[in-house]
């Protein structure tokens, strides 16, 4: 059993440094977050109700959602300028953001 289980951290040590590696730092996100707080609210819970709310989304969710607008891939009322405030952004500053969301307390804040 422990030969199992020996075996099994070995082969994923690999998708685990990986995934770690490719994570976003949620302090960096905070600050570059700062224009998507005027849709999003400062935490991710809209002011608007016409906006999402984005607090406590999964973050790989939120990458690809803003990788996505920014390719054109993903459209809707607001696609345009979502692709207009993704395109001054690169793939580390969307983990970072996509991290600092994740972080945030999901639902309506106190």
């Amino acid at each position: 059993m422990r030969n199992i289980l020996v075996a099994a951290g070995v082969l994923l040590a690999p998708l685990t440094s990986s995934a770690l590696e490719n994570a976003g730092n949620a302090e960096l996100g905070q600050q570059k977050a700062y224009t998507c707080q005027f849709c999003h609210g400062a935490t991710g819970y809209a002011p608007r109700p016409d906006y999402p709310n984005i607090n406590g989304q999964n973050a790989q969710y939120l990458f690809n959602a803003m990788k996505a607008y920014k390719t054109g891939e993903r459209s809707g009322a607001m696609g345009n300028m979502m692709k207009q405030q993704m395109s001054v952004l690169n793939d580390q500053d969307m983990k970072d953001i996509a991290a600092y969301y994740a972080e945030q307390n999901p639902g309506k804040p106190e």
